[in-house]
């Protein structure tokens, strides 16, 4: 079956094996027509969605207009053509963003919809809703096979590590790395280091999307994430003893998103019980090591 992955140069789809990855410049997301006869010309059958505009809560709460429209389109756009084009099956990914910002823990799929996302990522949150509620109108009316996936923080190798724009982790590890090499006695980071998050390893969740594409048919989202949740500051410790960096953290204590994001992963547990999770720590080493040995290649 020949296999598309969008985002096919970003975290996740970098990771996956596929007979079609993309790039922008051959396939522009934004544009339907466009996305309609690339399906059609290469008669692709399975899509596995992961592209979409991504960043860490600087980026989410500074660019909302941006985040919003472009994901929507990009969303839209995907699951329209592969209707259009009669493909077979698509996997989306979600976010645990789009969980309301007071929902009882941990989180399920059962409470998306039950009220506000948090105030700090409102607009992107809002937009990956709408590909759960997309995928499930296709699925009802048209007969489509489109699932999705809610992944928790997700990290790897081939990150964005941009300073603002960036993830909690590559943005961390870029910015105690830049104290290091120029001996700074102190970074400032973002937020008060008290909030909890679960971290998923990026081969991780590239794996489990194959695995879903192969066996998951569900009308509703599968959670996918470890069952550890760590606070930011001990992350931040384990970037600094990983990098040997000893100087001091300051934080910027009114700077926090949602305290907590808890998921249940039990679902996921029960499809694939033999399948084990990449430890933080291991997860940590590989990317820190990626990130100081292509420094000059990566995203940054």
């Amino acid at each position: 079956m020949s296999l598309l992955v969008t985002g096919s140069s970003g975290l996740i789809g970098s990771e996956i094996d596929a007979d079609f990855k993309p790039t922008h410049k051959e396939l522009d997301l934004l544009n339907l027509q466009d996305t309609i006869n690339y399906l059609v010309d290469n008669r692709v059958k399975r899509i596995i969605h992961c592209a979409g505009k991504v960043g860490g809560i600087g980026a989410n709460s500074n660019k909302l207009g941006e985040f919003f429209t472009e994901n929507i389109y990009i969303n839209t756009n995907i699951l329209e053509a592969a209707r259009i084009a009669n493909v077979e099956k698509v996997v989306s990914f979600l976010s645990t963003c789009v969980f309301p910002h007071k929902a009882s823990y941990p989180l399920s799929i059962e409470q998306i919809h039950n009220g506000p996302p948090h105030s700090s990522n409102y607009a992107y949150a809002h937009a990956k809703r709408m590909v759960d509620i997309q995928s499930r109108a296709y699925r009802d009316q048209y007969g489509c096979n489109f699932v999705t996936i809610i992944p928790c923080n997700v990290y790897g190798p081939n990150d964005n590590y941009h300073l603002e724009d960036g993830h909690v982790i590559p943005a961390l590890i870029h910015k105690i790395y830049n104290a290091k090499v120029k001996n700074a006695g102190w970074v400032n980071v973002w937020g008060s280091g008290k909030p909890y998050r679960e971290f998923l390893y990026s081969k991780d969740a590239a794996f489990l999307a194959t695995r879903v594409m192969e066996e998951y048919n569900r009308k509703y989202p599968l959670i996918i994430s470890p069952d550890e949740e760590i606070s930011i500051a001990t992350l931040i410790q384990k970037i600094c003893y990983r990098i040997d960096y000893t100087g001091k953290i300051y934080y910027s204590k009114d700077k926090d998103g949602q305290f907590r994001k808890p998921s249940d992963n039990s679902l996921m547990k029960k499809l694939f019980p033999d399948f084990k999770l990449t430890p933080i720590e291991v997860g940590l080493q590989k990317t820190i090591e990626y990130f100081i040995e292509n420094y000059n290649e990566v995203r940054k």
